[in-house]
């Protein structure tokens, strides 16, 4: 199925998903995958902890966010592909940033554990039929999502923060 296929674009997600192409779910996730693999490493070393505002995280805080909010969301996913249909409660990003030890793990160890959690993202997703892919599922504030959406919104939210990388921390290595 591609992203061309979801029936209903969830609010708020679309700005991620929207970032993808109208490939399948299944290609859209292996490309991100590919992104990650292939990801600027040295120039995020280089970053250090420099941050483009006061305020705004670490090229590390960003890779643990990736980390933590696609295991939140693979959760979701996998509810909603069950056919729970229970309210989904909200995720503070903000909360999980300030209770990690991002800024003393390596770049190298987070992106490794991104790698080893978007293929077991991307394992998860074969086992959905296309009745699962479009189960829909009860987001806070009455959202509503299904699971293909939310795969094409991961790879999304990673291109999303990839780009923000790009455009805001990126020309901070010019300033040296």
């Amino acid at each position: 199925m591609k992203k061309s296929d979801i029936k209903k674009m969830p609010e708020y997600f679309d700005r991620y998903i929207n970032l993808t192409d109208d490939v399948t779910y299944q290609e859209a996730l292996e490309t991100s995958l590919k992104e990650l693999e292939n990801a600027p490493i040295e120039k995020w070393k280089a970053l250090g902890d420099k941050v483009y505002a006061k305020g705004k995280w670490t090229v590390k805080d960003i890779l643990q966010h990736y980390i933590d909010t696609e295991r939140v969301f693979t959760y979701r996913i996998t509810a909603i592909a069950r056919g729970d249909k229970q309210k989904m409660i909200p995720f503070d990003e903000e909360a999980f940033a300030k209770n990690t030890i991002a800024n003393q793990r390596t770049i190298d160890d987070l992106l490794n554990e991104l790698i080893l959690v978007r293929k077991g993202t991307i394992a998860m997703y074969r086992s959905f039929t296309p009745e699962m892919l479009n189960q829909s599922g009860n987001g806070f504030n009455g959202m509503q999502y299904c699971p293909l959406s939310l795969g094409f919104m991961l790879a999304g939210h990673q291109r999303w923060h990839f780009k923000v990388l790009e455009e805001k921390y990126f020309p901070l290595l010019q300033n040296n």
